[in-house]
Formats: C-alpha cells, structure tokens, sequence
C-alpha cells in the first residue's frame, strides 16, 4: 500500500478518533491494536498534506483542516455504506450492523425482546444494543439509533415520536396493609418514597387529578436507586409507594403484587421518542429497525399514540 495514498481504511479511523477523541477507544472498538489506529491517522495526514489531529496526554482534537476535512470524509463514507446497501439490496436480505442505545430497564423488559423477534425476520442483521440511562453522545459512541425516556435538547439528531408513556402510584399490597391507604395526594407525605437518584425533581411528586387540578408533593423516603428495575423490585418488596412506568410495572399490577393508589390521581405521562443519526436514516437496516421497533412499542400498553402533527417534548 501506498503510504501517501487516502483509503477508506484510513478515513474511518480518523474519523471515529475524531469523534471519540481517543486513539486507544477506537482501537479497541475496531479490535485492533492502538499503533494500527495510530499509524492509520499518520499515513492519511501525510496523504492530505496537513496535520488533522492535536494529540495531548488527556484528549485528540482536531485541527481547523481536521474539522474541514472530518466533514468531507462523513459525507464519503456514507455515500459509500449506501452504495454498498444498494449493490446488496439486489441480491435480497439486508445484512450489516445496527447499533442501539436504550433506557435500561425499558431495555431488559421489552426492547430486547423486539430485537430478536428483527433478527428472527433479518437473520443477516446484527444488532448491538447498548443499555444505559445516561444520555451519551450518539456519533462520538458510534449509535445508530437512540431510545430516550423524558424530554430531549439534542436537536441535531433525527427525531421519532413514539408517544407517551402513561405512569400511576403504586405499592405492594404489604405495604398498605402495615402502613395505611393513602385517600387524598397529601397523605403521600406521612409515606415512605422509592426515589430514583438519578432524575431530576423525583423528592417532589407531581399528580394530575382526573377531574383537573395538580398537586405536588414532597416525597420523603429512606430508599433512592438509580435503575428502573432496582425501583419494580423496591416495590414488590414493599419498601414503599412511587409513580411508575406501565411497562414497568403491569405484570405486577396483573398478578396482585402491586396495587394502584389514589387512582382519581396521575403522575404526567413522559415523551417516548426515538433519536436517529442522519447520516445513518438512509441505511437499509437501520431505517428497517427504525420502522420494526416503532411498530413494537406502539402496540405496547401504557404507551399513548400522540395525535398526528403534534410531537413530545
């Protein structure tokens, strides 16, 4: 190979440290070794002529040339990732990567299932589903598509409603029994609270009456978490009342082990929606993930359909 010559090889490397901005990440995201990325990164700036990227001991970032050209090589590879799905798309099944983030316990409890029933209808697509409720940076950990509780700031992404996902104030059956019925939204301040540690204003419950009025009210408790299945087993254990998610919960509420309190009374619903990478909207498999999961979750219960035009917050 030509060591002053431009490659496709070269060109995803450098772009990938470019949005990681991590020279040992990405090696270990493409499996190879670091000097393999690194000597990837010096043969292309000596192709192009110009220093792309500023090393430091902490952090890569690029150069005013890197930012230019880390533009034009976006726009390359995925014009030649789509001319790649075209040229397969002629021979039938589409085949390749998809890579997903999504709320952790949403995840566990449906996503993943909706997964293998996709590879079950497209056994050449693999899927990498990664769960987590931080909100990562999508294009710096390389996601395709994103599934995101609560309300979004990253206008930059392509965006999907899904809906509204319906919550209501539960507890076990125990714990009303050892600790009383609560009969109107104040008396949740004498209760014990499961709080999730990781949203923002969960000390405060806010409930919506069924004939109009919103109340909030402080919720106290000795138990914080910050994972959604953490909080379903907290309350099947009757550590106290919280809102919670209908997907979360139902099969609890089903079998008896939950029961619904101050049912005049709900918490606000939270949007649903679905984050794509534009650069990535247009590759066969993930536009056809897009639509299947879209599907999927649409039929869930607890999950409310917004009216056409009108879009979560």
């Amino acid at each position: 190979m030509d060591k002053s010559e431009v490659t496709l090889e070269r060109m995803r490397s450098f772009v990938r440290v470019a949005e990681r901005g991590s020279l040992s990440a990405v090696a270990r995201e493409l499996s190879v070794g670091q000097s393999s990325v690194t000597r990837h990164i010096r043969e292309l700036e000596q192709a192009v002529g110009v220093p792309l990227l500023t090393r430091t001991t902490r952090r890569v970032t690029m150069t005013d040339e890197g930012r230019r050209y880390y533009a034009d090589c976006v726009q390359i590879l995925r014009l030649v990732e789509q001319a790649s799905e075209e040229a397969r798309s002629t021979r039938g099944a589409p085949a390749g990567t998809v890579r997903v983030s999504c709320t952790a316990a949403f995840g566990v409890l449906h996503v993943s299932r909706f997964v293998f029933a996709f590879q079950d209808r497209y056994p050449d697509v693999s899927v990498d589903l990664s769960l987590t409720d931080e909100r990562i940076d999508l294009v710096r950990e390389g996601v395709d598509v994103a599934l995101r509780l609560g309300p979004l700031t990253d206008s930059s992404m392509k965006l999907k409603p899904l809906g509204q996902s319906q919550r209501i104030l539960v507890a076990s059956p125990e714990y009303l029994a050892a600790h009383g019925r609560p009969a109107r939204p104040q008396d949740i301040v004498k209760h014990e609270g499961v709080r999730m540690s990781n949203i923002a204003g969960s000390d405060v419950l806010v409930l919506h009456g069924r004939r109009g009025g919103r109340h909030a009210i402080p919720l106290a408790g000795r138990l914080r978490v910050d994972h959604g299945l953490a909080a379903r087993e907290a309350l099947a254990a009757g550590r106290g009342i919280a809102p919670a998610h209908l997907w979360l919960i139902g099969d609890l509420l089903a079998a008896g082990k939950l029961e619904r309190v101050l049912p005049d009374y709900s918490p606000p619903p939270v949007p649903l929606n679905m984050l794509i990478v534009p650069e990535r909207s247009g590759i066969a498999r993930v536009r056809l993930l897009v639509d299947f999961l879209a599907e999927q979750i649409a039929r869930m219960p607890g999950i409310e359909r917004l009216p056409s035009g009108r879009r979560p917050g």
